[in-house]
C-alpha cells in the first residue's frame, strides 16, 4: 500500500522500464485504475441506480493488450491530440514536418505519440501525479516538452484530470484522454445512451476528418439529450460513425452521458474550448477487454475534450501554441451519479 487511497502493484515491463497498476479508491468502494504506460486510465468501477458496481469503459486486463493496441483506450494522447493536416505546420515560418499516420495527415502524433510512452510517477496525498519529458524533436515537435498528468479520484465519483506543460521553445500542446465509455458496465451496448453536448456549433471538416476552417451551426448533428442510435439509425449497415470537433459554448460544463437502463449518468467539465465526439466506428482490438473479448466497432464512444483538430493550420481557431516561460494548464472532471427514470 502507497496510502489508504492509493495503492500500486508491479504491472510488467516495457523498454527496460516498469509499469505499474495503480489503484485508487474512495469511501464508497467505487475506484479507478491507472497506470504510467500511456498515464492510461485502466478501468472505472461505479455503481449503477441498485449500488451495483461496474467497468464503464473498455480496457485491458493484461499491459499487453495496451503495449499492442492502436485504437487509444484510455490513454492520454499528445503531444497534439486528432489531426493536423498533411503532417505539416509552421511556427514563425519555420516548418515542421510530421510523421504521417492517416491518409497523409498526422493522427494522435502517430508513433510518437504519449500512449505509447512510460510516464515517471509520483503519489502525492490523494494525487497520482504522472510526468513526462518530451525532448526536442520528438515525433518532429519543435521544444522539450514538460508534461505533468495529475489524477485525483474523490468521495462524489469524480475524476479530476489537470494537465500541465512547460517548453523551452515555442511548440504546439493539445493534450486529451481518450476513454471510451459505455455505462451500461458490460450488460448493453451504446445505442440507448442518451447524450447531450453543450454546443450549437461544430468545425466543418472535409471527409478525412481534416476541418475546412469553417465554424458552422451543427443542426441535426447537435445533441440535447439524444438518443445515440437516432443519429446513426443505420449503424449496422454504415462504415462509419460519428466523428465530429463540437464548439462548446462555455469552458465548464461540456457533455452528460446517460444509460437509462442502468440509471448511470456521466457528466464531463473541462477548460477546453472543443469536444470530440467520436462513436467508436473503426475500434477494433487484438486482445480481449474487460469482458474476456476484443473489443469491436461501437462497443463504446469517445468524448475527447481538447482543442479544435488541424489548429496549427487554422490561424481562426483558439491557438495552441505554447510560449517558452508560459504554463500549458487544462482539465477535465469526470463525474459519475445515478437517477431514476
Amino acid at each position: 500500500m502507497v496510502n489508504s487511497r492509493i495503492s500500486r502493484k508491479l504491472w510488467g515491463n516495457f523498454s527496460d522500464q516498469n509499469i505499474y497498476l495503480f489503484k485508487i479508491k474512495n469511501k464508497s468502494g467505487a475506484f479507478v485504475e491507472l497506470t504510467n504506460y500511456g498515464a492510461t486510465i485502466v478501468s472505472m468501477v461505479v455503481p449503477d441506480k441498485n449500488a451495483t458496481m461496474a467497468n464503464v469503459i473498455l480496457g485491458f486486463p493484461e499491459l499487453q493488450g495496451y503495449i499492442d493496441d492502436d485504437c487509444y483506450l484510455g490513454s492520454t494522447v499528445g503531444r497534439f491530440a486528432n489531426r493536423i493536416s498533411k503532417a505539416t505546420f509552421s511556427i514563425d515560418e519555420v516548418r515542421y514536418k510530421l510523421e504521417a499516420n492517416d491518409n497523409g495527415n498526422s493522427n494522435h502524433s502517430a508513433s510518437a505519440g504519449f500512449n505509447g510512452k512510460v510516464f515517471d510517477y509520483a503519489i502525492e496525498d490523494d494525487k497520482l501525479i504522472l510526468s513526462l519529458l518530451s525532448k526536442d524533436g520528438d515525433g518532429g515537435y519543435p521544444g522539450n516538452l514538460l508534461l505533468t498528468v495529475c489524477y485525483q479520484w474523490t468521495d462524489l465519483n469524480e475524476l479530476l484530470i489537470s494537465y500541465t506543460a512547460e517548453t523551452d521553445k515555442k511548440t504546439i500542446v493539445n493534450i486529451t484522454n481518450h476513454n471510451y465509455f459505455n455505462l451500461s458496465g458490460g450488460s448493453g451496448n451504446l445505442f440507448n445512451h442518451e447524450l447531450t453536448i453543450d454546443a450549437a456549433l461544430m468545425v466543418e471538416a472535409t471527409d478525412d476528418f481534416i476541418p475546412t476552417g469553417a465554424i458552422v451551426a451543427a443542426g441535426d448533428l447537435e445533441f440535447k439529450n439524444t438518443k445515440i442510435a437516432d443519429r446513426i439509425s443505420d449503424y449496422l449497415n454504415k462504415p462509419k460513425g460519428l466523428n465530429i470537433c463540437y464548439v462548446l459554448n462555455g469552458r465548464e460544463k461540456a457533455a452528460t452521458l446517460r444509460d437509462p437502463e442502468s440509471g448511470r449518468l456521466l457528466e464531463i467539465y473541462t477548460t477546453y474550448p472543443g469536444l470530440m465526439l467520436y462513436t467508436g466506428d473503426y475500434l477494433r482490438t487484438k486482445h480481449p477487454g474487460h469482458l474476456g473479448v476484443p473489443y469491436k466497432a461501437f462497443d463504446g464512444l469517445c468524448l475527447e475534450c481538447q482543442y479544435y483538430p488541424d489548429s496549427p493550420n487554422q490561424p481562426d481557431f483558439p491557438s495552441t501554441i505554447l510560449h517558452p516561460g508560459r504554463i500549458y494548464q487544462e482539465s477535465i472532471t469526470y463525474k459519475f451519479s445515478t437517477e431514476h427514470k
